[in-house]
């Protein structure tokens, strides 16, 4: 259902960036792709062992994880990987939504031939991550798509809202398209976007994206069904 690979792997080094910081974007990542599952305990003798560091570093990562929303702190029992609700989930996607529908309209209106053009890199690429049944890239592929749409929309502050909401978005976006079939279906919506925004039709970009959204999240709430996320 989740991005496979190593759980955790030891921490690189990056002399830009405190270690802290180094340690929280690992363990994010890890909770985004689901190798850090929702309940599972964060034991930090465990987590610094794995990544090669000290308990300290961990310890500030799991409370700024705690802050965005990540992880759960239980009187007694200690750190969680959060659960997924029910109200997370309708909560992120009628806001996304909104935000989608008015993406795709005002993309309609402004986008280029470049990006049109990138478009449909994106769209190939996806292609060949669906085949390769290579989960991790094609949720990098679908990302950049998305992101590409709002770029194109020309609106800065439109671009900046979403990234407030990004990494939620980012984790049921990983979920969702760990569906059977999701991916097939995306690709196929994409597909109806792109060319929708390329003749400039605004109101059929708008409703196809409102669609794909919707449909987006019916994959979200049937994995919640099969598999205890809260």
């Amino acid at each position: 259902m989740f991005v496979n690979g190593p759980r955790l792997a030891p921490i690189q080094l990056d002399n830009y960036k405190p270690l802290r910081e180094v340690v929280f974007e690992s363990l994010r990542e890890a909770i985004i792709q689901g190798r850090l599952r929702p309940g599972e305990r964060l034991m930090e003798a465990q987590l610094a062992e794995e990544l090669g560091v000290s308990r300290t570093p961990v310890r500030e990562a799991i409370r700024k994880l705690e802050l965005e929303g990540f992880v759960a702190m239980l009187p007694r029992k200690g750190a969680y990987v959060a659960g997924i609700s029910l109200k997370d989930i309708v909560d992120v996607f009628e806001i996304r939504a909104a935000l989608e529908v008015l993406a795709a309209g005002l993309a309609a209106e402004r986008i280029t031939e470049e990006e049109l053009d990138q478009m449909e890199r994106y769209l190939l690429k996806a292609a060949e991550a669906s085949s390769d049944a290579d989960l991790g890239t094609f949720v990098e592929v679908d990302t950049g798509f998305h992101e590409l749409i709002y770029k194109a929309s020309r609106n800065q502050r439109l671009f900046q809202i979403v990234t407030l909401l990004q990494e939620q978005v980012q984790r049921f976006r990983t979920v969702s398209l760990s569906q059977p079939g999701r991916q097939k279906d995306a690709i196929h919506e994409h597909r109806q976007i792109i060319d929708a925004i390329a003749e400039r039709n605004v109101e059929l970009a708008q409703a196809l994206a409102k669609e794909h959204i919707e449909n987006a999240e019916q994959s979200m709430l049937q994995s919640l069904k099969e598999v205890d996320l809260t």
